[in-house]
């Protein structure tokens, strides 16, 4: 069981897949701090994983900038955080960060753990973030699929949106594509109105974003019959909501461990 690379052009298979029988995990937490200092102690927190055991690849912090789309009116967060980790997520890290109190002044609003949907996490080979690159922003696409047609989202995702993405993956038009979905929901605030059961993360432009349209429309007319974006875009129009969508500056992404990982098994599977 080992990530499989993207294959087709040369430039392709520079890019990685992980599968869900890698058995990448996610613990996700959703963030609000209410003072600067509050801020920062979260934010200085967040560079220190390795003390979360051999099984952790690795930690993202992302500080909220601005919502490129919402349908739901709950109020702003301020941080997302992800952390990798190889087959489960120790007891003893969920004791840490979900079951004892937070620090003065951040409240846990949610945290979920998550797993990759198929064919749709992508990294490029050497990823080392994008705090570098300035003309790029980490989004967060929250999305509630609608149960009884997960199936067919997870097909739609594995056919058609995956494959497109490891295109632009390849062609650095983004600068991952990483689609996670909700296995378990570990704490949900009550002040939390949204929900969602999907969480995609991707780097994008920084200036003009315009969401995936264009980007995507030529990747998926080589692949999909059915007319590009709008077409297969037209059959998740009705499988799900969006309650929320930010762009966001990176804190800490300390995740290049993920695609050393990807990249160390895929040499294996050569």
């Amino acid at each position: 069981m080992t990530p499989k690379r993207a294959m087709g052009a040369d430039n392709q298979s520079q890019i990685v897949s992980i599968e869900q029988d890698e058995r990448l995990v996610v613990l996700a937490l959703t963030l609000d701090t209410k003072s600067a200092e509050a801020r920062e102690v979260l934010e200085q927190a967040a560079s220190e994983w390795r003390h979360f055991g051999e099984t952790c690849l690795g930690r993202a912090l992302y500080r909220h900038h601005s919502i490129f789309k919402s349908q739901s009116d709950a109020p702003i967060w301020s941080h997302a955080e992800f952390i990798y980790f190889r087959d489960i997520v120790p007891a003893e890290v969920l004791d840490q960060l979900v079951r004892s109190p937070q620090p003065s002044g951040v409240d846990l609003l949610r945290a979920e753990i998550l797993v990759t949907t198929p064919a749709s996490f992508v990294f490029p080979q050497g990823w080392t973030g994008s705090s570098g690159r300035p003309d790029r922003k980490p989004s967060l696409e929250y999305l509630d699929v609608d149960p009884a047609y997960l199936r067919d989202y997870r097909e739609i995702m594995r056919r058609y949106i995956g494959p497109a993405a490891s295109k632009l993956v390849a062609l650095g038009k983004l600068g991952t594509f990483r689609t996670m979905e909700t296995v378990a929901v570990l704490f949900q605030a009550p002040s939390l109105s949204a929900r969602w059961n999907q969480i995609h993360l991707s780097e994008v432009a920084a200036e003009g974003f315009e969401g995936f349209g264009q980007e995507f429309d030529a990747a998926l007319r080589e692949i999909s019959p059915d007319g590009g974006f709008a077409g297969v875009f037209a059959g998740l129009d009705r499988m799900r909501a969006i309650p929320r969508w930010t762009l966001n500056d990176p804190v800490v992404e300390a995740d290049a461990a993920v695609g050393q990982w990807s990249a160390a098994w895929t040499t294996d599977w050569d």
